[in-house]
């Protein structure tokens, strides 16, 4: 993190609403401060840009904001990514740092929520008498997959009450439970929407400020579906029924989904990934052991475009990782500096240095999910094998591996790898420890549900990279893919070592600035405000 970590003090307009609060954050509007009406009216500037900004900051384009959004807590918990930093052992070692985590939240209520209100403001200025339902739809689709990033990493969001404050000047959350509710309800009129006739204007701004789909509707309804097939998977164990209704009507939809790799919904940056500048120029983020270890077990050919081999001369031209929550000796030369690296990400699209991506959602994520609802016995799903194998196929072609599909897709035998460390046998993990897997590649229809469930969640979370967000909300779902627990656990016992890290406690800062309205949210948690809580999605058994 080589910039200053601003700290702002929300106003009214973003729903935290304290009077003591200062006007540190400025006008939200100040970007357009000193620009007349008519500039702003000119080609809907004043509406392009907000929609525009709000796409590119679903995942933060700031690098420093990147790594406190996501990197530094669901990359790594996910088990993609660890760190051969010993200052960014605190949220690692499961010390959680409020100051870094606060950006989760922070993202969301200002580069979503407030940019809405932002452009209905404008529009309603500007624009009173023209329909814009098609734009506010899209904006809709992107406060949904906003929020439910939130909600996955801390539980209780501030979604359908924001900007309605209380008489003692706080702000609701809704429970975890009531906000997927709503999140289903707004992906669902977003579809029927972009579904109908747009004006001109409408579609006008929509291309203008895609920078996503080119400003085509039915692709955002096709993402809108997507995502709602997302949701009602997430809620498999905590509300079966509620799970496979929706499940249901996104599986009959005439919209369809995204459902091969010209259709992913991936956010062009339009200059390099903040991804890039946390990996290679701050050297902070490593390849994670456990993501190493299923890669390399499977002679996966993924492999050379998700990891570099290292060059450190103890493992020197080997794929490996670093294991989340070691020692890491003091100094993040021991596991990788830029000359004398051992687990460096690789290179490609989403981490490109020009035109870099966020991955929102890919093709393989919907045939995943539809092999999934298929062995659950959900009504239009398909057939498992057959979604199963094309998210296999699919995933390759994203990352221009199709020529090793049938190889990889028939292999009966090889499982996770097991885990050396260059540097410290305490972490190894050798084979026979219970915590590797041994699921297979291959389908086996012969096999039990369980069984079943693992090999699709291994093959989806491979598929997922490298979006962390995902890959850690359904690795704590359904536990797998089996990875790496901690060595050191520096919760004072908050947090289980072999249970894992559940959630991120919400930050000091918004228990301070809306206390009243936090300690509500605290009654929807079914469990103290710490790491070891679980979601309310979070019902395996």
């Amino acid at each position: 993190m080589k910039a200053n970590i601003l700290k702002v003090c929300f106003s009214l307009s973003l729903c935290i609403g304290l009077s003591s609060c200062t006007n540190d954050f400025g006008d939200i509007n100040s970007e357009y401060a000193n620009v007349t009406n008519e500039v702003l009216q000119a080609d809907f500037t004043g509406l392009v840009n907000r929609l525009n900004l709000a796409q590119r900051n679903i995942v933060y384009q700031t690098d420093y904001m990147y790594q406190l959004q996501n990197n530094l807590n669901a990359d790594f918990y996910s088990g993609y990514f660890s760190t051969a930093t010993g200052g960014w052992n605190w949220n690692n070692n499961y010390f959680m740092n409020s100051g870094w985590n606060e950006w989760i939240m922070k993202n969301q209520l200002e580069e979503s929520m407030q940019r809405y209100v932002d452009f209905e403001q404008t529009q309603k200025k500007l624009y009173a008498n023209v329909d814009f339902k098609g734009s506010y739809a899209v904006f809709n689709i992107i406060r949904v997959l906003s929020a439910a990033n939130v909600s996955d990493k801390h539980g209780p969001v501030i979604y359908s009450k924001f900007g309605q404050s209380n008489s003692d000047y706080s702000v609701d959350y809704d429970s975890q439970q009531d906000a997927y509710k709503y999140f289903i309800r707004d992906l669902s009129k977003a579809i029927e929407v972009l579904q109908s006739n747009l004006g001109v204007e409408d579609k006008t701004v929509l291309k203008k400020s895609d920078a996503t789909f080119n400003g085509e509707p039915l692709s955002w309804a096709k993402f809108a579906n997507s995502l709602k097939l997302r949701l009602a998977m997430r809620m498999s164990y905590v509300d079966p029924v509620g799970s496979k209704m929706y499940a249901e009507e996104a599986l009959s939809s005439p919209v369809g989904f995204i459902e091969n790799n010209a259709q992913n919904a991936a956010v062009r940056y339009g200059s390099l990934s903040p991804v890039y500048v946390v990996i290679y120029n701050y050297s902070d983020c490593k390849a994670g052991a456990s993501l190493t270890s299923y890669l390399n077990g499977y002679n996966d050919p993924r492999l050379p475009s998700y990891i570099t081999k290292a060059t450190d001369s103890d493992v020197a031209n080997q794929y490996i990782g670093v294991r989340l929550g070691i020692d890491l000796g003091g100094s993040k030369d021991r596991y990788g500096s830029f000359s004398n690296n051992i687990a460096q990400s690789a290179y490609g699209d989403y981490f490109s240095q020009t035109q870099g991506l966020a991955k929102l959602y890919t093709a393989a994520e919907t045939w995943f999910l539809k092999a999934e609802a298929a062995i659950r016995g959900y009504a239009g799903a398909g057939d498992a094998k057959t979604n199963y194998e094309r998210g296999v196929q699919t995933s390759l072609e994203e990352w221009g591996k199709s020529a090793a599909y049938n190889t990889y897709i028939n292999d009966a035998t090889s499982i996770q790898q097991a885990y050396v460390d260059p540097k410290n046998p305490t972490n190894n993990v050798n084979l026979g420890n219970p915590i590797l897997s041994t699921i297979t590649i291959q389908w086996n229809n012969g096999e039990n549900f369980e069984r079943k469930l693992e090999r699709i969640i291994t093959q989806k979370w491979i598929s997922l990279y490298p979006n962390g967000s995902e890959a850690w909300a359904e690795q704590r779902r359904t536990g797998y893919p089996k990875i790496f627990p901690n060595i050191i656990n520096n919760s004072q016992g908050t947090i289980s070592t072999q249970g894992f890290i559940r959630r991120i406690p919400i930050p000091l800062k918004y228990r301070e600035n809306n206390g009243p309205g936090y300690q509500r949210a605290l009654q929807t948690l079914n469990g103290p405000d710490t790491g070891g809580t679980k979601l309310w999605w979070d019902k395996k058994p």
